[in-house]
């Protein structure tokens, strides 16, 4: 059996597909921001390089139904590849006992052996569990699969009730990938903890690691009175195929390094499509409907780079044949050695665009695949809306309520308290955004003005202050070993202080993260703080922040560049303070107060 295919396959129904919204009443209030730096050039790759035939031999087969590496190319693989040919990191679910067997020894016992260490260090990324042995030894950070960020109130108490015994350190983040993070959570637990998820149908399979990352959506899809499609259907397929319907998907799960998805439903672009492997663009083609992609954006240390096309096009039903080929190619033909150079988008570089896209169309059923529509569906002149707030449905008598989550932290009681607000007042749902917030749709009009006065709103606002409410932070290193600096309680900590200096009149995004890996991606931030080490003006080694500037979202979108470097923390609040003066209209309150 070839290494494209596989005796392992899962059938899907096609999603019924909505019509478009019709712009039929009032918008949610709009906003652009510019600021004047130069952004990062997108990334071409006009001419296609001569590659040898030898270099599309596939570098891995099947064995047993896992895909390993072949031992042709195993000389020169990064660490991460020789734990995965160790031992197969998804026998810990697939395996009759894997888990359980590893969750009743003692940290001490687990330490003492090179292949339980790996299996807690590593390993155990593949069921969504990353232990943190440099700030919270014999700990572990949950990860969870939320297609499009939708999520019910049962789940959400589900997983109050796992962080509230774990006193102080347990909570839970809203993620930038519109997902749900546990802290706290110690490996004798995990057997119940993976039983619990399980019967509200969740899951924690395959979200950490060298595979496919949480599916993002628009997370207005469905009540959106100006929404292209819903995306909701096709991110829940993607998640059913990606993880076998939470059975575990082996022929997906050893890819190079992580890879991104999102499908797009919205003009605004809520979904992020510049910064993900594969993005589904809405298109038509000859009267149907369907998707242009978009391939190869990412983040990583040493590079970032946007999405480009594939100039190709997909009909409704054939989004989960089409990214399996994708994932096929890159788990194919991906490069394993230095991990800094094992993104898609390198494979992308050294095949070329229509290289790439030529392994992919191998790859297709009938090995066929459209070239891309000039019939886009989505508007390139938008002006992206704001969700925070009250705003009116498409469902005639119904409203979304968007709640301003500072820093995207949230204890067991909000939780507790989220799950009855959209019990008591919408249809049990909740939404997560990929700016740490959260929506409560499907809200009786009648019941609005009830809801915004319970206490909950006060912690977690539908009107923050205007720097507030674009402000995103990673984990930091609070919980993270890599951060190098701790980011949710200085990002708010300086948002509050730079209030007091200056007067913002339209919205500026502030992300913050911790380290290169830029979990919080500052470079799509207009301002964005990635923390280093650096010297202060005593020469004093101390935490710093390099600052970016200039990332746009929206119609409009591409990453930010280096505005300065290494700039001590403590400095931080004059030097945003001038940024929003010098490129985004701010005031400083001492002159607004002296001409009033």
């Amino acid at each position: 059996m070839s290494s494209s295919s596989s005796s392992f396959s899962v059938r899907f129904a096609s999603p019924l597909l909505p019509s478009p919204a019709a712009a039929t009443s009032a918008r949610p209030k709009t906003w652009r921001v510019h600021a004047t730096t130069p952004a990062v050039a997108p990334v071409t790759t006009t001419s296609a390089p001569e590659v040898d035939a030898e270099r599309l031999e596939p570098r891995v087969e099947e064995r047993d139904g896992y895909f390993v590496l072949k031992e042709k190319f195993r000389k020169g693989i990064n660490p991460q590849e020789k734990v995965k040919i160790e031992k197969e990191p998804m026998k810990l679910f697939m395996v009759e006992n894997g888990i359980e067997d590893l969750a009743k020894l003692s940290m001490e016992e687990i330490d003492q052996a090179k292949n339980t260490k790996d299996d807690i260090d590593v390993r155990l990324k593949w069921l969504g569990l990353f232990h943190r042995r440099k700030h919270h030894y014999g700990r572990f950070m949950m990860r969870l699969k939320l297609p499009n960020g939708v999520t019910t109130s049962e789940q959400t108490r589900y997983l109050a009730s796992v962080i509230k015994k774990y006193g102080n350190d347990g909570c839970a983040d809203v993620t930038t990938r519109q997902n749900w993070q546990i802290r706290g959570v110690v490996l004798p637990d995990v057997p119940e903890i993976l039983k619990g998820l399980a019967q509200v149908g969740l899951t924690s399979l395959q979200s950490g690691m060298d595979n496919v990352r949480n599916p993002v959506g628009n997370p207005l899809a469905g009540i959106d009175l100006e929404e292209i499609v819903d995306t909701r259907p096709y991110t829940n397929l993607l998640s059913h195929f990606i993880t076998a319907n939470a059975q575990g998907n082996p022929t997906v799960t050893n890819l190079p390094r992580k890879w991104n998805v999102c499908v797009v439903g919205s003009h605004d672009l809520y979904e992020h499509p510049h910064i993900n492997d594969l993005a589904y663009m809405p298109a038509t083609k000859d009267g149907r409907f369907g998707f242009n992609l978009l391939v190869g954006g990412f983040f990583s240390p040493k590079r970032c780079a946007e999405a480009i096309p594939l100039d190709a096009w997909v009909a409704a039903d054939d989004v989960i044949p089409v990214c399996k080929a994708v994932l096929e190619a890159y788990r194919d033909l991906g490069f394993r050695g230095n991990r800094q150079k094992t993104r898609m988008m390198w494979l992308i570089d050294e095949l070329g665009i229509e290289g790439f896209r030529a392994e992919v169309v191998k790859r297709m059923p009938g090995q066929e695949l459209d070239r891309g529509s000039s019939e886009d569906l989505v508007q390139r002149q938008w002006d992206r809306r704001d969700y925070l707030g009250v705003y009116p449905q498409k469902q005639e008598g119904f409203s979304y309520v968007g709640l301003h989550i500072p820093v995207g932290r949230v204890q067991a009681d909000d939780m507790d308290e989220l799950a009855r607000l959209a019990d008591a007042y919408g249809s049990g749902e909740l939404r997560l955004t990929v700016e740490q917030n959260i929506i409560i749709p499907n809200v009786d009009n009648s019941k609005l003005e009830a809801l915004l006065k319970e206490p909950l709103l006060e912690k977690f606002s539908p009107q923050p202050s205007i720097l507030m409410k674009g402000l995103v932070a990673c984990t930091g290193n609070q919980f993270c070993g890599q951060a190098i600096i701790e980011t949710k309680a200085r990002a708010l900590k300086v948002t509050k202080e730079v209030e007091r200096l200056v007067d913002v009149t339209k919205p500026v995004r502030m992300h913050w993260t911790g380290c290169p890996n830029s979990c919080a991606q500052v470079q799509v931030a207009d301002i964005g703080f990635m923390g280093c080490m650096t010297r202060d003006e005593d020469g004093k080694t101390c935490e710093g922040a390099d600052v970016f500037l200039g990332g746009r979202i929206g119609s409009d979108s591409h990453l930010g560049d280096i505005y300065k470097k290494g700039v001590p923390c403590k400095d931080l609040v004059p030097l945003v303070a001038d940024i929003l003066v010098e490129h985004f209209g701010a005031v400083l309150r001492e002159r607004e107060e002296a001409e009033d």
